[in-house]
This record gives structure tokens, C-alpha cells and sequence, in this order.
């Protein structure tokens, strides 16, 4: 009985641990105030939330990793629907935990017209609750942002292929 009683504790020991320390958008919800954020982008140039207040839906995606297959494939619908999303009044912003340079390859190579965020110490990841457990990189989540700040609303099961729609029906459903 003793080893049957620790070995529940032992697991509900694990489960919380894992619950504290997975990260996840689930944290955030459609509603609440976006958290603020400043990173640089693939040009080096400075960008925060705030500089959209009042301007712009911010399209903000998160995704693990520069030039890989899901995020190559995610990046290039966002691009061929970044034309429509502008003519909705969003702008699109990408974050992973990769580095400037590795984000002006990326977008060179596929001729994003977004800024990519560098996010190497993972601070905006944590602050939106994307942190893939025990990887460390972004999980593929999507917040779309309105002009107020307010998160209106959360892709968390991101298809990469055709997600350009789903956000642009978003971006037109908020009026």
C-alpha cells in the first residue's frame, strides 16, 4: 500500500510540476489586455506593441523556428495574405526566439514584408504564455490585437497553410 500511496504522490508531484511550468496561451485570454512588448526586428529596428495604439490590429504569431518546414509554410501564407490584411487595417508581426540575423535570412529568403521579433531571451514567449515545455522555443499561437490593446482573439491549433484566412476572417470580424 505504502508503494502504491508514492507512487500518486510522485505522480501528481510531476503533473503539477508540469502544469507550473508549461507555459501556455491558455494563460491569456480573448478580452484581456495584451501584454506590452518591445523586441527588435529583422532590420534592427526597435519595434513595441504600443506603437500601433490606436493605429492598427497587430497580427501577432508566434512560431518556433526560422526556416523550417510548419514555419516556412506558416510565414508564406501570412505573406501572400499580408496585402489583405493591410487593406483590413492589420499589421502582421512575427516572434520566435531566433535571432536578428537569423530572422534577416529568413525573411530575405522568402520576401516577408513583416517584421520578424527577435526574442532570444524568450521574454515575450513567457509574457504570452507560448513557451513549448521543455523545448524552450515558441509554440505556433496566434493573438490577434486591436487597437485598444485588447487581445480579441487566440488561434492555438495554428494549421500553417491557409492561416492567412483565419486571421483576416478575425481581423474583419472586429469592425
Amino acid at each position: 500500500m505504502q508503494i502504491f500511496h508514492s507512487s500518486i504522490i510522485s505522480s501528481f508531484a510531476a503533473l503539477t510540476c508540469l502544469t507550473l511550468f508549461s507555459g501556455d496561451a491558455g494563460d491569456l485570454q480573448e478580452g484581456q489586455k495584451a501584454p506590452a512588448i518591445q523586441a527588435q526586428d529583422q532590420n534592427g529596428k526597435t519595434i513595441k506593441l504600443s506603437d500601433y495604439a490606436s493605429k492598427s490590429t497587430v497580427v501577432l504569431y508566434f512560431y518556433p523556428k526560422d526556416d523550417t518546414p510548419g514555419c516556412t509554410k506558416e510565414a508564406c501564407s501570412l505573406r501572400d495574405g499580408h496585402a489583405g490584411l493591410q487593406a483590413a487595417g492589420a499589421v502582421v508581426l512575427g516572434v520566435s526566439s531566433d535571432d536578428v540575423k537569423s530572422h534577416a535570412a529568413f525573411a530575405a529568403k522568402y520576401h516577408l514584408p513583416f517584421s520578424l521579433l527577435a526574442d532570444p531571451d524568450k521574454a515575450i514567449i513567457k509574457a504570452y504564455g507560448v513557451k513549448m515545455f521543455g523545448l524552450g522555443i515558441a509554440k505556433r499561437v496566434t493573438f490577434v490585437i486591436d487597437r485598444q490593446g485588447v487581445i480579441r482573439k487566440i488561434f492555438r491549433d495554428v494549421k500553417p497553410a491557409g492561416h492567412d484566412q483565419e486571421v483576416l476572417s478575425a481581423v474583419k470580424n472586429l469592425g
